[in-house]
């Protein structure tokens, strides 16, 4: 009597499996939400490392001379530019937050808009600190 319907939506948890297949789409403000998680984890586990190396900057002229030639390098202007972001990111992804909070910006439309707006801003800032710390002015 029964019979198997193999094209019938299955409703339930969420799999990962199941967002890498694209059987769900993540909306924007979704996808901010979550990069707001992996910028605020990003630099809670940089900040030690950040902190030792501002500690030996401070600490000598000469330590600051080795700091100051370490960070010349490509990959380590990359990396600060990351946490730069991250930082801009989770700046800007907080105020939206924020003003979610105090009930602003909660419909599906200005969601969107204020997402799309964080992106934007974070990745504008971003690319201003990536000209001044490459040498471009």
């Amino acid at each position: 009597m029964s019979e198997v319907v193999k094209n019938k939506p299955r409703f339930g948890k969420m799999r990962l499996i199941d967002a890498v297949a694209g059987g769900y789409r993540l909306p924007l403000a979704g996808f901010v939400s979550i990069l707001h998680r992996g910028s605020g984890m990003l630099m809670f586990l940089l900040l030690p490392f950040i902190l030792y190396l501002l500690e030996m900057s401070l600490s000598s002229e000469s330590s600051f001379a080795v700091l100051k030639e370490f960070t010349s390098g490509i990959f380590v202007k990359l990396v600060i530019l990351a946490l730069v972001w991250a930082y801009l990111h989770h700046f800007s992804a907080g105020v939206r937050h924020l003003l979610m909070d105090l009930h602003m910006g909660l419909d599906k439309d200005s969601a969107r808009k204020s997402a799309v707006s964080v992106l934007l801003f974070s990745l504008a800032l971003t690319a201003v600190v990536a000209l001044k710390l490459f040498g471009v002015f």
